[in-house]
């Protein structure tokens, strides 16, 4: 059996197959490429294209394919074969520099919300060169972008890469004037923690809503939940860890950083994360590894679920975005620092980080909504829908001190006056984590903990990408023409916490009482659902920020805009016809059975003893006639209320009315479905339950 070390990263063609392929002139040039965004020449193009080929071919490789993330929020692939014609009949198998750099997807059949007319199909697909390559199956796999014929981006990639590139210009500025003079590059790193539930395939099969919308739609709680808190931590079960076992392996082997596995919260749930990477990477990766985890679950006679809320009653799934911000030279800027002038450079960073939070809290909270998540944010298992930040009690200390230029009663008592006097060195984690709040930072980073378990984790990091990039602008343009360095550069932090002291909560994000000040003392915004936080996306001072930073261009976020509302409510509206066909042809059909059965045995036993009290069957036939009447009458206010919904053509009057009409109806004809599994026989109901779902795996 080979050894981890020997196999990791063996399906990749990552800088060691780099390094022992390629002239140390093509390695180097294309590592600058890869580091500083240099050109790439054609020449070494070809040079790299022909040594990927033979590391493919060699490993078991027939085609390629350019991979790309569009904006239906799962992946997508063409794949194409190596072989050429040979005079002789025969075929060569041949990988050219512009098939490494360029392909040609299909662009009408992807969402584009408005950028290509159905007629208009040319689109492009472009290498990036700072992701590595990889082998699916027999498949070359070459991570890139993907744009239309005018040059919109029609996928997640592009906009994080441009995103990435101005906070790093930003960045630089700032770094500059603290004299870090060797600093090349800064690039956001993200270690996504992926939460995910297994039922049994079988089971799996017999649920018309599993099948077709990654949730229970119908469903009785089981005799046993989360309650007990036995399944947190838990061992393992036998089939849990076999498939944990297979993933870890092809994970490993495609070099993704798999670290830590347990089980979660709720029965049938649990965590994979991994070792933080490049944001651009990570996301890759974790598209990856969600596409992974489903494949060899399907080996192990399960399914994974990845939707947000596939339960009702017990926690929903999430995935903590661990955000954090490195220079090339190693130095985590995150991290308060051993001088006064690095514990300045930090409380400097930290503070863009607070204004990027306050002043774009909306697109932090949409870049997180779809209709899944909808279900989880605010439902006391997971942060509200109100943003706000945890920074410990000693962090918060120290901005109070330096806001009121009063002593800091910590390590040392000084007067907190930036570049002047000492500053006291502060620790990491010395305070308690806070698990309900959105974006907490944890020592030399930020969770922000907001993100559904199937969402791309690109969108939420493009929008914290840029907000911090806008922060990091305004205060280099203040700091480098300041004649006092020193003092503007206290009296900017000064003023940074006094205007943006309102996002900062330490306190307990589930309480009621945080929720109602949030609001209505200190004046953020409560974006419940999809519908109420999309239009955030197109207010102006969104718009000129994103544009401003070359991250959008408004077509863009107007596509953006349509596509996300659109898949918003075509999602739901898939939910409400699959209620109405599981509730007419699957559960009334049940429910009225049963109680043809006992109306035929209550006659029986009355004809067997006329004398029988016969209670129980007359108040249970009674109570299903009851149910029966109650999820006919509520399926027929559903299916109206989707005729109503099917004549809407406007993308914003459609998502209204699924928030405001659909949604309600489908809670009102899930209502008597789950209570009629109560008092149904088991034998009769048709299909598995909560129970069985989430406790069939063993």
């Amino acid at each position: 059996m080979k050894k981890i070390p020997e196999y990791f990263g063996c399906m990749v063609f990552d800088d060691r197959e780099m390094k022992a392929r390629l002239s140390s002139k093509v390695y180097n040039s294309l590592n600058k490429t890869i580091v500083e965004n240099a050109r790439l020449d054609l020449e070494v193009a070809d040079a790299v294209a022909q040594a990927m080929k033979d590391w493919a071919v060699e490993n078991g490789a027939t085609h390629f394919t350019h991979w790309f993330q569009p904006l239906t929020g799962i992946t997508a692939e063409k794949h194409d074969s190596f072989i050429s014609p040979a005079p002789d009949g025969g075929v060569l198998m041949e990988f050219s520099g512009k098939e490494l750099i360029k392909g040609e997807p299909d662009a009408s059949s992807f969402p584009s919300g408005g950028l290509r007319a159905t007629f208009e199909a040319r689109g492009y697909t472009a290498w990036d060169p700072t992701s590595y390559a990889f082998i699916k199956g027999k498949t070359l796999c070459i991570p890139t972008a993907f744009c239309s014929y005018g040059g919109e981006a029609l996928d997640k990639k592009t906009p994080l890469l441009r995103s990435m590139q101005a906070l790093n210009k930003q960045a630089l500025r700032i770094l500059k004037l603290f004299g870090n003079e060797d600093v090349k590059c800064v690039k956001t790193s993200v270690g996504p923690e992926q939460e995910y539930f297994l039922v049994d395939k079988e089971m799996y099969d017999k649920r018309k809503d599993l099948i077709f919308t990654g949730r229970t739609l119908f469903g009785a709680p089981a005799p046993k939940g989360q309650e007990l808190d036995d399944h947190y931590f838990g061992v393992i079960k036998p089939r849990v860890a076999a498939y944990m076992e297979d993933l870890n392996e092809e994970l490993w082997k495609l070099g993704i950083l798999a670290k830590t596995e347990h089980n979660e919260v709720a029965p049938a749930q649990h965590e994979l994360a991994p070792v933080y990477s490049t944001t651009n990477i990570a996301t890759d990766h974790n598209q990856l590894t969600m596409e992974i985890m489903q494949k060899v679950a399907a080996k192990h006679g399960l399914v994974c679920l990845l939707h947000e809320k596939p339960f009702a009653g017990v926690n929903g799934s999430g995935k903590h975005n661990n955000w954090s911000l490195a220079t090339d030279t190693g130095v985590n800027l995150l991290t308060p620092g051993e001088t006064p002038y690095e514990n300045a450079q930090f409380l400097l960073f930290l503070c863009a980080v607070i204004k990027a939070v306050d002043d774009y809290q909306d697109l932090l909270r949409l870049s997180v909504a779809t209709a899944g998540n909808d279900h989880r944010l605010g439902a006391n298992e997971a942060p509200p829908a109100v943003i706000s930040m945890f920074l410990g009690d000693e962090l918060t200390a120290v901005l109070d001190a330096i806001e009121n230029d009063t002593p800091y009663n910590g390590t040392e008592k000084t007067v907190m006056k930036l570049g002047v006097h000492v500053l006291p060195k502060f620790f990491r984690d010395t305070t308690d984590r806070n698990r309900t709040s959105p974006f907490a930072f944890t020592g030399n980073k930020f969770e922000f903990r907001m993100l559904g378990s199937s969402n791309s984790i690109a969108c939420a990091n493009i929008m914290l990408n840029s907000a911090v990039a806008e922060s990091l602008k305004i205060y280099a343009d203040r700091l480098e023409g300041a004649e006092d360095f020193e003092t503007k550069l206290h009296d900017m932090i000064k003023k940074t916490i006094k205007d943006h002291k309102r996002i900062i909560f330490n306190g307990n994000g589930y309480d009621d009482a945080w929720i109602k000040e949030a609001t209505e003392v200190r004046g953020l915004s409560n974006l419940k659902t999809t519908p109420d936080a999309m239009p955030k996306l197109l207010d102006e001072k969104n718009v000129d920020m994103l544009t401003r930073h070359k991250v959008y261009s408004r077509p863009e976020l107007e596509s953006r805009y349509e596509i996300l509302l659109e898949n918003y409510h075509k999602t739901v509206h898939i939910e409400a016809e699959t209620m109405l066909n599981m509730a007419r042809k699957e559960i009334m059909p049940a429910v009225s059975a049963y109680e043809a059965d006992l109306a035929k045995a209550l006659n029986a036993k009355k004809a067997a003893a006329p004398s029988a009290a016969c209670g129980y069957e007359t108040r249970l036939i009674s109570k299903l006639a009851e149910l029966e009447d109650r999820i006919d009458a509520a399926a027929d206010d559903l299916e109206e209320a989707v005729k109503e919904y099917k004549k809407l053509e406007d993308v914003t009057e459609a998502a209204m009315f699924i928030k405001d009409s659909i949604i309600p109806k489908m809670d009102a004809l899930r209502a008597p479905c789950d209570e009629a599994e109560t008092v149904t026989a088991k034998s009769y109901w048709p299909f598995p339950t909560y129970g069985d779902l989430l406790f069939g795996v063993r």
